[in-house]
């Protein structure tokens, strides 16, 4: 079974901006592939003018003290709450062991800048490496990082790197001084708790920044065959009040739900521990949650971008939102234009 924090938002991820930006060394595999979307494979019989062909960041063997690294710049800010080394199809040129760095920089730092010694934290002390083997490490390194420093020891190969974690983005992004705020932006720090059901979708690609690209890049549930609906829970970047509401079933021509509903609810300041996946989970089904209707029933088409402004029923600060679909379906993205409460971005 994959860890608990697998569950949590890939800070690195190429599609939110995450690149390999500096490598000391990838003579048999460029350190971009460490990104990739996609799981790593294998190429029977396939070469390259200087090797084996391997999908992923590999180094040459080192024949001198020291150790290879390369440098990431975390496409969403945030919080490591752990790290998924995968090593797949490397059997006799993995590392023997890995650690990460960490650092907070603000603007966008040259790779030069960002080779300085003087500005890491560790984040993942030196661990052992297994080939061929998603390798999971929790972290429990405190502070928001802009960047990582993966280290491998002496040398070899990793096919990928996942960096699980918290979004926490600049302030400025979610206190209002800019006007209206996309208040379930993944961006700007939300992130979906919950849901009735994902089969076919995994229920935060709801609030992944763009248009979706294709079905598979949605929320989407398996058809129910008995009565109820389904649902997900968004906690919302910062507490506030929506005032207009974008529902996109992009891409959905034949699964989109019939209608929707928005709920919400404030969570008193402090009472969530911070730790994304701890939130509102037992409130649920207990009647202790109390859930407003913001948005009432309303009939959606398929393959259509939807503007609900005066829609919105209650006008009133949540922390959360419920987003209910009858009876079941695809979502590609959900968006909640509104205006932060005073203090809540802290």
């Amino acid at each position: 079974m994959p860890h608990p924090f697998t569950d949590l938002i890939d800070l690195a991820a190429e599609r939110l901006g995450g690149a390999v930006l500096v490598a000391n060394d990838e003579f048999f595999a460029p350190k971009e592939g460490l990104l990739k979307a996609s799981p790593a494979e294998w190429r029977e019989g396939a070469y390259t003018e200087r090797g084996k062909w391997m999908d992923g960041w590999e180094t040459r063997r080192r024949r001198s003290p020291g150790y290879d690294w390369c440098i990431i710049r975390l496409g969403l800010p945030g919080v490591v709450r752990g790290v998924v080394v995968d090593t797949s199809f490397f059997r006799g040129n993995f590392p023997e062991s890995c650690s990460l760095d960490g650092c907070a920089v603000s603007g966008t730092p040259t790779p030069e800048e960002l080779v300085r010694t003087d500005i890491w934290t560790e984040v993942l002390p030196m661990s052992r490496l297994a080939g061929d083997s998603r390798n999971e490490f929790a972290v429990a390194a405190p502070g928001r990082f802009t960047h990582l420093r993966l280290n491998i020891f002496p040398d070899g190969g990793v096919a990928r790197l996942r960096v699980f974690g918290d979004v926490i983005p600049d302030p400025a992004r979610v206190d209002g001084s800019r006007g209206e705020v996309d208040l379930a932006a993944m961006e700007n720090g939300a992130y979906v708790t919950r849901c009735s059901d994902m089969f076919f979708g995994h229920r935060n690609n709801l609030i992944l920044p763009g248009r979706s690209t294709h079905m598979g890049d949605g929320w989407e549930t398996k058809r129910r065959r008995g009565p109820g609906h389904d649902w997900t829970i968004v906690r919302l970047a910062t507490t506030g009040t929506i005032h207009r509401v974008e529902v996109d079933t992009d891409h959905y021509k034949g699964n989109a739900p019939a209608e929707c509903s928005l709920e919400g609810c404030a969570e008193p300041a402090g009472a969530t521990s911070g730790d994304l996946t701890d939130d509102l989970t037992d409130d649920l089904t207990d009647g202790a949650r109390t859930w407003w209707e913001l948005m009432p029933r309303t009939a959606l088409q398929p393959h259509t971008r939807h503007h609900f402004e005066r829609e919105i029923a209650r006008t009133v600060p949540v922390s959360h939102v419920r987003f209910n679909i009858y009876p079941d379906g695809g979502i590609a993205r959900l968006r909640l234009l509104g205006t932060p409460a005073p203090r809540g971005a802290a």
